[in-house]
């Protein structure tokens, strides 16, 4: 894939990228996005787990074997006229490769060096292997996304792989950048998404030290208890969210559900949620999904439906701010974010 020319903040900028699955592509495409070039280092053979192309965009591929001397001072090569490499093997693979941080300490000073894995580059399950959802479970977060009698779960990559591992992998790359503008000097980012996580549930641990958050989903709105924060099933199976945190807001989700006979003061009064919760449920099984978007999407409600992949692109206001786009064959795919006021071509 032929990267177009690069327009954006980053422009300037060269990453090669080790090819691999998860939130090293994700971090690549990110810097991508926003006009870096990034070069995609492949090997003969392809990828354990094929994810196809998905998170190429913006970025070009070169074919190398590594395992050759010819491949290897191609790599080499690539990395040492570039800015910054990333990367998202187990810890000591890119140096059995001979392309570890220290090959570059004597050529290449000034490169940052991006490194992104489950449980960090030491410590000891440093070897061990695992995925988004252990990674997730050892931070405590994964506690926090039950409900009473039900096993935890949480979407697909999106926390560990992405959210603990892609953006601090990012975030960090950036910021050794430009610390090395005034050192000279590159460095080693150990992007650990067992770190990442537990940085991301700061504002959890902050509540629970302050007496405010409990472990019991009885008593915590957030653990899906009450009836104004939570997922809903609608007359069609389908299903919709409820966000009304705030007294003003709560109060208007009540009387557009037809609750008027609730009194909004006692929003926080746990004793009375089970009841009312069953209540709420009953209502909203009265009307299909997209009959309670009519009428509450938009409202202070704090109502949004829960759609599908599918449906997401489609929606009025992910058009309007083009916030999917479609690729070279015809598929949707999350346009780039954030957005910049100016010398971006991202939309």
């Amino acid at each position: 894939m032929q990267a177009p020319s690069p327009i954006g903040p980053l422009a300037g900028l060269r990453v090669v990228e080790m090819d691999g699955i998860g939130p090293c592509p994700l971090a690549g495409m990110l810097l991508a996005d926003h006009g870096a070039e990034v070069i995609v280092i492949e090997r003969p053979g392809g990828q354990v787990l094929d994810t196809g192309t998905a998170l190429d965009r913006r970025k070009r591929r070169v074919c190398i074997d590594l395992k050759c001397p010819e491949g290897l001072a191609e790599a080499r090569a690539l990395i040492e006229a570039s800015d910054a490499l990333i990367e998202g093997f187990r810890p000591g693979v890119m140096e059995r490769l001979g392309l570890g941080p220290d090959t570059f300490e004597a050529s290449h000073p000034r490169l940052v060096y991006g490194r992104v894995t489950g449980w960090g580059q030491t410590g000891p399950l440093a070897q061990a292997p695992g995925h988004d959802i252990n990674y997730v479970a050892l931070t405590g977060v994964l506690s926090v996304a039950g409900r009473g009698g039900v096993v935890p779960s949480i979407p697909a990559t999106l926390i560990g792989d992405m959210g603990g591992g892609a953006m601090f992998l990012a975030f960090g790359l950036m910021a050794a950048l430009w610390e090395a503008r005034c050192s000279g000097r590159g460095q080693v980012v150990d992007a650990a998404m067992v770190d990442g996580v537990g940085l991301l549930s700061s504002l959890l641990h902050s509540m629970r030290a302050a007496g405010r958050w409990s472990d019991a989903p009885t008593q915590n709105f957030f653990l899906h208890s009450s009836p104004f924060y939570d997922c809903f099933e609608c007359a069609d199976g389908r299903f919709v969210s409820l966000g009304a945190l705030e007294p003003q807001f709560y109060a208007e989700l009540l009387q557009r559900l037809g609750l008027g006979d609730v009194e909004p003061g006692s929003q926080h009064d746990q004793a009375l949620w089970p009841a009312l919760r069953e209540r709420v449920a009953a209502r909203l099984r009265e009307k299909t999904r997209d009959e309670w978007t009519a009428l509450l999407e938009g409202t202070n409600a704090c109502f949004a439906p829960v759609l599908t992949l599918a449906e997401a692109p489609l929606h009025p206001h992910a058009q309007a701010r083009g916030s999917f786009i479609k690729n070279a064959d015809g598929q949707w795919q999350p346009a780039a974010a954030p957005r910049f006021s100016r010398g971006s071509d991202v939309m």
